[in-house]
């Protein structure tokens, strides 16, 4: 199945405005070669406008980080999908392993998330994964296989067509640790068989399913190898710009 590599970089709380802006004006000019792969860069809120500003009619694409399940009202420090829809965002993350563990969103807010920014136009990536307990307890497909149906919950197969998801095991995210290619791909393959279960064959097979967790130069070439894994969310290595750039520019197709 030919699916478009995807290559998401998520900020996290970093970068100033003028770091923010210098990056994105060196991804844009240097991407415009790249037409066989999607690329999206997931900068704090408060430089979304800057960003989005910078990559009008360029190869790359702008995300939120976060959203919250209201379109509007009294909900203090929240952005609601569409505001975010208003200032031209198209993507957004939904359920990220730091959002689980910090704020302590549970499976049921990343559906109630997931089926808000579809209702506004925006598309989600769904994060999901195990903790190294959840692996070590063999619990990796249970873990795997309820978060992702309880992130599907409701949702239509049409909407649902507008959904990527991220494979990212916490234990690999900001550790060193890193899932080997075969580790990955079990996972992956898994994932698109509980799609198929949930919407059939040719629905999973032409969802991308991307890996999140210490992604590096030096892994992209054998992630990217792996038959069910469709692109990458990098965290740190995302943060350097010619980290970035090597693992963007890996020959995936």
């Amino acid at each position: 199945m030919n699916r478009k590599p995807f290559i998401c970089g998520n900020w996290k709380m970093y970068k100033n405005r003028t770091q923010t802006i210098d990056f994105i004006k060196k991804l844009c000019s240097e991407t415009l070669d790249l037409k066989d792969r999607d690329i999206l860069i997931a900068p704090v809120y408060l430089y979304l406008d800057a960003a989005l500003a910078l990559t009008e009619n360029t190869a790359v694409l702008i995300c939120a980080q976060d959203v919250y399940f209201r379109p509007e009202g009294a909900y203090t420090g929240e952005i609601s999908p569409v505001q975010l829809r208003d200032i031209g965002c198209t993507h957004t993350l939904i359920g990220h392993s730091e959002r689980r563990k910090y704020f302590f969103e549970t499976d049921e807010i990343v559906n109630l998330k997931t089926r808000s920014a579809l209702w506004a136009s925006l598309m989600p990536i769904v994060c999901i994964g195990e903790t190294r307990e959840e692996r070590q307890e063999e619990r990796t497909f249970d873990v795997l296989s309820r978060s992702l149906k309880n992130a599907f919950h409701m949702i239509e197969r049409d909407q649902a067509e507008n959904v990527t998801v991220a494979y990212e095991p916490v234990w690999a995210i900001g550790t060193g640790l890193t899932a080997t290619p075969e580790i990955a791909q079990e996972a992956h393959n898994f994932i698109r068989k509980t799609l198929a279960e949930l919407y059939g064959r040719e629905f999973a097979d032409k969802t991308r399913i991307l890996y999140g967790g210490s992604v590096k130069p030096g892994n992209i070439k054998g992630l990217m190898s792996m038959e069910d894994i469709d692109g990458v969310l990098v965290g740190g290595a995302s943060l350097s710009y010619e980290d970035f750039m090597k693992i963007i520019r890996f020959d995936c197709v």
